[in-house]
């Protein structure tokens, strides 16, 4: 199997074409961060969540690392995953913007609505945005 994106060949083992984890773990922390955003950028989620979770394991103090991961689980409808990882952020930086608007539109997605509202104010807030009467 051809990887469409770098255009590596990829070796699968068993049934279903499945690809070995060595893959998503080959190569160094930058070049796995750059093949993570590829397969972001290219709205293959789940390849990019395989990638980042290595990543985020590594480093998990890396901000833009762990939130790539949070927008990966979301994009893919993990949303307590994701909602795990963004709590994680904000627990290491209380005022990281896109961290703040991502958990309240989580949550959103989540149905909990009344938990989203205050994460949504503060997002606007720092952002700048004036409330719509």
């Amino acid at each position: 199997m051809v990887d469409h994106l770098t255009g590596w060949q990829i070796r699968a083992s068993g049934k279903g074409e499945q690809v070995s984890d060595t893959y998503y773990e080959f190569g160094t922390a930058g070049e796995r961060w750059d093949r993570a955003r590829l397969f972001f950028d290219a709205k293959e989620y789940g390849t990019a969540v395989r990638i980042l979770t290595g990543l985020v394991a590594e480093h998990p103090e890396q901000t833009a690392q762990r939130l790539l991961l949070a927008r990966a689980y979301y994009h893919s409808a993990q949303l307590s995953r994701a909602e795990t990882e963004l709590r994680a952020i904000l627990e290491r930086d209380p005022v990281e913007h896109y961290a703040r608007l991502m958990l309240g539109r989580t949550l959103e997605r989540l149905g909990r609505t009344d938990e989203a509202a205050p994460h949504l104010r503060m997002a606007a807030a720092m952002a700048g945005e004036t409330p719509q009467p």
